[in-house]
């Protein structure tokens, strides 16, 4: 029986962040799952000890597309040139490759790229509805896993599955939410139960034998990893190298109270905001409009709270000047000031 130190616990949250649902009871009544976050004191990893991967089935009605937003596609650009300098542009696969819009990036760069996910709905014949598995393509140079390690139960063993699918080499490109970031700003609202493990730079110095280069993007909260798939080996805890967990971790859920008269809106629809308005909700501070940019939550509802996303010409169509808006990600405030035309109070919910 593995060792584990619980670092954080919260119940019944949905199993989903980014599924859209049609009504606001149906997005209430989605499926939820509990919280047991835990350092594994035999491999060092941080993981939800109650995690249940058979709950999790993606289908259409998952919208977690960001490239809506220029600042997010600004960032593709930064990720493109990483994956140029260290893999080049021949013979590269990206795995889960989701909508495709990466993908379609790099290609319009001139990449020779392939992208794999069973939910892939569009029409580009690089992209293979399936999962990647041996056979399935000749050896690549490189692979690509933005966002999908933290969805993956067994990460080393599926790290493992690729390696062995690329015949036992290659490079890999991992990026994922960098849980150094989500500890050293509480960010409470960046723990999700789709997100199964959470990731610190030195777990892949653990994970991988060669790591070729690794960073922070996004603000500092994504990391990168670009690493050599041969020197893959089973993870061993560093005591000293232990998660320095925040005991105060959730403390300001309730910090940020807005006055009976202050109508509370946020902006940003996808996981941080449906974290954001259910624990503010339980606290008793509901949140009374989401604003999102991306055409595919508008006029649906986000689970938990059932609060239906409405566009920025809608939502700002009825909050007077001078209201309050929770930015859910300060890394869009500039470009949220720019779009509202810079006649709000702007809080960062990130910003310490």
């Amino acid at each position: 029986m593995r060792r584990l130190h619980e670092l954080y616990r919260v119940e019944q949250l949905p199993i989903f962040q980014n599924r859209m649902y049609g009504t606001a009871l149906e997005a209430r009544n989605c499926a939820k799952g509990d919280m047991q976050l835990v350092e594994d004191l035999t491999t060092g990893l941080v993981y939800n000890a109650a995690f249940r991967s058979e709950l999790m089935v993606y289908d259409k009605h998952y919208q977690n597309e960001q490239a809506v937003s220029p600042m997010f596609q600004t960032h593709l650009d930064a990720v493109a040139r990483v994956i140029d300098q260290r893999m080049g542009k021949d013979r590269i696969v990206e795995i889960g490759c989701g909508k495709g819009y990466f993908l379609e990036t790099l290609l319009g760069k001139g990449f020779d790229v392939t992208g794999f996910d069973p939910t892939y709905e569009g029409s580009n014949p690089r992209v293979k509805p399936q999962y990647f598995a041996p056979g399935v393509i000749e050896q690549t140079n490189g692979l690509i896993l933005r966002h999908v390690l933290e969805h993956i139960q067994n990460p080393v063993a599926f790290l493992e599955q690729l390696k062995i699918a690329n015949c036992g080499s290659g490079k890999i490109y991992i990026e994922v939410p960098c849980f150094d970031w989500i500890c050293e700003h509480k960010a409470w609202f960046d723990i999700f139960y789709e997100h199964v493990n959470y990731f610190r730079l030195t777990d892949f110095n653990r994970i991988f034998g060669h790591v070729i280069e690794s960073g922070r993007l996004f603000g500092g909260q994504y990391l990168y990893v670009v690493a050599e798939l041969d020197s893959l080996r089973i993870p061993v805890i560093d005591m000293n190298d232990r998660v320095n967990f925040p005991a105060d971790f959730a403390c300001n859920i309730t910090e940020q109270n807005m006055t009976e008269h202050d109508r509370t809106t946020i902006w940003g629809g996808a996981s941080k905001g449906v974290i954001f308005a259910l624990l503010r909700e339980r606290a008793g501070f509901p949140v009374e409009q989401v604003i999102d940019i991306n055409p595919a939550k508008q006029g649906k509802f986000l689970p938990g709270t059932g609060l239906q996303v409405r566009s920025p010409q809608q939502g700002l169509a009825e909050l007077p000047s001078g209201a309050t808006i929770y930015v859910m990600n300060s890394n869009y405030l500039e470009e949220i000031k720019k779009m509202s035309g810079n006649i709000y109070i702007y809080i960062g919910i990130d910003h310490e």
